[in-house]
């Protein structure tokens, strides 16, 4: 499946990545070449109802283009305060939510060392590459996680070459592969609103 086929197929794409992972241009071929609006979600998160925002961006119509940092706190929250403010049960509504409105999770990627170099870049402290290459395998693990609630792709970055390629100068490399089946929901057979006698 390419890019093409995926926007054709769903009405909305909430792209997730690794800190240092360059999505704007996947986001920006998405709204100019396939009619997404483009939404980015707030990194700082609502103390009492973290995934509000979320729930609140499936809200809007037309096809929409969503930049994430929800399955970001459920791996950055863990590593760096040792908690997630969203939990997996919040995590897996909203992508009950998402695969309801004909959604998926994009996952775009880089190498460690490609992140490790962007992330130096940017002149604050030294990039942490323990934290780095467990961010990467954290966000492996719980995206085939939220696989079993939402289609999940995943779109690898390949570095331009030729001249003035630097490491900010990167294009999103084709095709989109899923990274796991959609399995079935499975429902409570205990009524929602059973009362007991």
């Amino acid at each position: 499946m390419n890019l093409h086929q995926l926007a054709a197929k769903r009405r909305t794409l909430v792209v997730e990545g690794c800190d240092g992972v360059i999505r704007d241009r996947l986001l920006g071929s998405l709204a100019e070449h396939h009619g997404y609006a483009v939404s980015r979600a707030p990194r700082e998160l609502p103390h009492l109802d973290p995934v509000r925002p979320y729930r609140d961006v499936l809200q809007q119509g037309g096809a929409l283009a969503v930049d994430a940092h929800l399955v970001g706190e459920l791996v950055y929250g863990p590593l760096r305060r040792g908690h997630s403010r969203v939990t997996w049960i919040q995590a897996f509504d909203f992508a009950d939510a998402l695969a309801e409105r004909h959604g998926a999770l994009v996952h775009v990627r880089a190498p460690v060392t490609v992140l490790e170099d962007r992330l130096t870049a940017r002149g604050g402290p030294a990039a942490d590459l323990p934290e780095i290459a467990a961010a990467v395998a954290a966000f492996e693990s719980a995206l085939r996680t939220l696989a079993q609630h939402v289609p999940v792709v995943t779109v690898d970055e390949t570095p331009l070459t030729g001249p003035g390629s630097g490491p900010s100068d990167l294009s999103v490399a084709l095709p989109v592969s899923s990274l796991a089946r959609r399995l079935p929901r499975i429902r409570s057979p205990v009524p929602l609103f059973a009362q007991p006698h």
